[in-house]
């Protein structure tokens, strides 16, 4: 960083002299891509396991509403309505709840990438991907996500995955590759719906990792409203394409409803209330049961079909999952 300096001339006659910052670009690159991590050891209150089943069952369920709103609209419609929704429930919180705190210019580029990463990406790919697989399996693969969470924690922090934590990389490496492979069945659409849901997890993994010092910084709602605002933004052309393609029943829009307003806005101020109770570490436990709830309401409302092989590597990741998260001792 180079500080330039210039003389100003104070009201009283005298010099005093003011440094400016020019932060050159890899710093700029830096600030971007920060991570951080905050937590707490308090015992769970009754309404704290309130609030973690509540946001596992809306979390979970996002790919059972995904899969009915696929009977009527397109994928594009679906990712438009869920993230515009999510970006006006958050929007109408975020007013009544003012926080005083605008975003600042450096972090911008941040919110930006996140937009991308966190929203625009993976909210796009799985509607696509669940025209090939179903609910149940998708909800299985997102289970990975703490697994590529690790590993770009590991790339960003510059330190090697040792002991316990690689040995949950590994099995849950082995999860992922026995539910991809029983998924996909020798088909190739169905091997195209397992990459597009991997894409989305490997995408999360960035976001959760890159989002944690601005969520310090502005908490989550502050946070996550731009970040839906802007993606909305980009996922409008996706959207727009194959408009007139749409069917319309009442249970589909009721499910791109629950799916944007609850899945996408509200959850996310829930998902604050409970961080702010407990730490992001434990509340971020939620992630082991979002497959879960998944896999039941896709066999109980759709009649999914998920192998025994598949079950076994889901176990697999979330018992690796678990592993990978959790910190080596010193």
């Amino acid at each position: 960083m180079k500080r330039h300096r210039k003389i100003v001339a104070s009201p009283h006659g005298a010099k005093r002299i003011r440094h400016h910052q020019t932060v050159s670009v890899s710093e700029q690159r830096e600030r971007i891509f920060q991570t951080a991590t905050v937590d707490n050891s308090d015992h769970f209150s009754l309404k704290d396991w309130a609030l973690f089943v509540s946001i596992a069952l809306i979390w979970g369920s996002s790919f059972l509403l995904i899969a009915f709103a696929l009977e009527d609209f397109t994928p594009g419609t679906i990712t438009l309505a869920r993230v515009g929704l999510g970006a006006l429930t958050l929007g109408a919180v975020r007013a009544a709840r003012p926080s005083g705190q605008r975003i600042e210019s450096e972090d911008w580029p941040r919110i930006v990438l996140l937009s991308f990463l966190w929203v625009g990406i993976p909210f796009t790919l799985f509607p696509l991907a669940q025209e090939y697989i179903n609910s149940a399996v998708t909800g299985l693969l997102n289970g990975a996500m703490p697994i590529f969470a690790a590993l770009v924690a590991t790339v960003l922090f510059k330190t090697a995955p040792k002991g316990l934590q690689l040995a949950g990389i590994g099995l849950g490496f082995l999860g992922i590759i026995m539910i991809s492979v029983a998924s996909a069945g020798g088909e190739s659409s169905e091997a195209i719906g397992v990459l597009m849901v991997l894409g989305a997890t490997v995408c999360y993994g960035f976001a959760v990792n890159l989002a944690g010092p601005l969520q310090q910084k502005y908490g989550a709602i502050g946070t996550m409203f731009p970040v839906l605002a802007l993606a909305t933004v980009w996922v409008t052309p996706f959207g727009l394409w194959g408009l007139a393609d749409n069917g319309f029943s009442i249970g589909s829009a009721v499910a791109v409803f629950i799916l944007g307003a609850v899945g996408t806005g509200a959850a996310y101020w829930i998902m604050a209330t409970l961080v702010g109770r407990v730490g992001a570490v434990r509340a971020s436990f939620i992630t082991y049961l979002i497959p879960v709830v998944s896999l039941v309401l896709g066999v109980v409302f759709r009649d999914d079909e998920v192998t025994v092989v598949a079950l076994i590597g889901a176990v697999l990741t979330i018992g690796g999952a678990l592993m990978a998260s959790r910190r080596e001792s010193r």
